[in-house]
């Protein structure tokens, strides 16, 4: 009777996250699954017909959902070259022993503090290119030549939106590294010091292999969120112009939303879905624990 008291108690525990789970995430993915081999309009009461593979077919046949997926390596270029060095070095400051580390841990914290709607508008503004800070400061300091509209140039305007996710997400991923940082024993860096070992050794030897944990959660965030990015492109040039800086999520919306074209909007969903899904895995694999796998061999 008591363990049939625990099961229940567990269940009811559990009951109302696992609506939340059913309804917001695992509902969803099915439905979503089920309707990319459907045509529907959006229109609430009109059939949807099956149609087998051809949502899928139009979209892999589609110049415009490969060149999203381009933008999108662009963004995974921007987080892993720049991103991750960048959260990586202020983590370095805010977990040594330097001056005003607190202030600077809330000065480099605040872009993640402001919506990406806010964040997105902020920078609209300084790149804008008639009365933007940055055409500006460029012709004060001698570099009139290097002026341009930032947002509406075919090229710039994807590593525009990229540096700017970069300012924005920096001190989020900042977190990531300093929590790995404090939990790496203080004993390793004193026994290092005490065999010479300079502060580029302790890095290169102590500190880096011992981050490895804090780098795959990284990675496999900056993989899913270069691969479901739309607010700051969004909010800052749609997707325009002339679809030169498309992103996946923002052709998701069009397709649903503008063309109607819900079918094939769920198609493009489902292969991301299975995209993030075969890059987190490989991301996993690839910063997996060789010394644990090692001993367990050794042990069988």
């Amino acid at each position: 009777m008591k363990r049939k008291r625990d099961i229940l108690v567990s269940v009811l525990f559990l009951a109302p996250a696992m609506i939340l789970l059913i309804g917001l995430i695992i509902y969803p993915v099915v439905n979503t699954v089920n309707l990319s081999f459907r045509s529907w309009n959006g229109v609430y009461g009109m059939p949807k017909e099956f149609i087998g593979l051809d949502n899928f077919r139009d979209v892999l046949t589609n110049t415009n959902f490969w060149e999203a997926l381009l933008h999108c390596v662009y963004f995974l270029v921007g987080g892993f070259c720049i991103l991750m060095p960048l959260a990586f070095i202020l983590a370095l400051i805010i977990t040594s022993k330097m001056r005003g580390r607190k202030l600077f841990k809330t000065a480099f914290f605040m872009p993640i503090m402001l919506s990406a709607t806010a964040v997105a508008l902020i920078w609209v503004y300084m790149l804008n290119p008639q009365y933007g800070a940055v055409n500006k400061i460029l012709e004060l300091i001698g570099l009139g030549s290097l002026t341009k509209d930032w947002l509406a140039t075919p090229g710039v305007n994807v590593w525009s939106v990229v540096l700017v996710n970069e300012w924005m997400y920096a001190g989020y991923n900042m977190l990531i590294f300093a929590a790995g940082l404090v939990a790496i024993p203080s004993d390793l860096y004193e026994a290092a010091e005490i065999d010479g070992c300079t502060h580029w050794k302790r890095l290169r030897y102590v500190t880096l292999p011992l981050m490895k944990n804090s780098f795959k959660i990284f990675s496999v965030l900056c993989v899913t969120g270069c691969l479901k990015t739309f607010d700051l492109i969004w909010a800052m040039t749609k997707g325009g112009p002339n679809r030169s800086s498309e992103m996946p999520a923002t052709l998701i919306y069009n397709e649903a939303f503008s063309y109607r074209q819900f079918g094939r909007s769920s198609a493009i969903g489902v292969i991301l879905l299975v995209i993030g899904l075969l890059l987190s895995l490989f991301m996993n694999w690839l910063f997996r624990d060789r010394d644990a796998i090692r001993e367990k061999g050794v042990e069988k």
